[in-house]
């Protein structure tokens, strides 16, 4: 994978990361609700949705109410769970919870599975929470 594919997917993972976010804060989503949490602009955040909406990762309602799909949702609950687990990690040993949300969603898109599950075995057991 190139680098611009890669960040093109770290990005796509964010979004869907933030609709998740704000689906459990508020009754529904829209693109400008993903902007202001994003601090993007309206048309960044809109040609992302086409994307994510052309790549069936999201439904839009005629009144512009993003929601998941069963394939969005799934990447959104994976990235989610690697960037809590990250933070909370970097936390436990030290870090400042800002520096370590930052740093995690860094982490959270490079790794790779494998290592993942690895470290993610072994975080739960010094968090004791395994």
């Amino acid at each position: 994978m190139s680098y611009i594919q890669h960040k093109s997917e770290e990005s796509l993972e964010d979004y869907l990361e933030t609709i998740l976010i704000l689906s459990k804060r508020l009754s529904v989503v829209r693109s400008i609700d993903v902007a202001t949490e994003l601090s993007y602009s309206k048309p960044s955040v809109s040609i992302a949705m086409k994307n994510l909406r052309n790549r069936e990762y999201i439904t839009v309602s005629e009144e512009g109410y993003l929601r998941l799909t069963d394939e969005g949702r799934r990447i959104a609950e994976s990235v989610y769970e690697r960037h809590t687990l990250l933070t909370d990690w970097l936390v436990h040993l030290g870090v400042d919870p800002a520096v370590a949300s930052r740093d995690a969603c860094k982490m959270e898109h490079d790794i790779t599975p494998e290592s993942y599950e690895a470290m993610k075995k072994c975080i739960l057991t010094i968090l004791g929470r395994d």
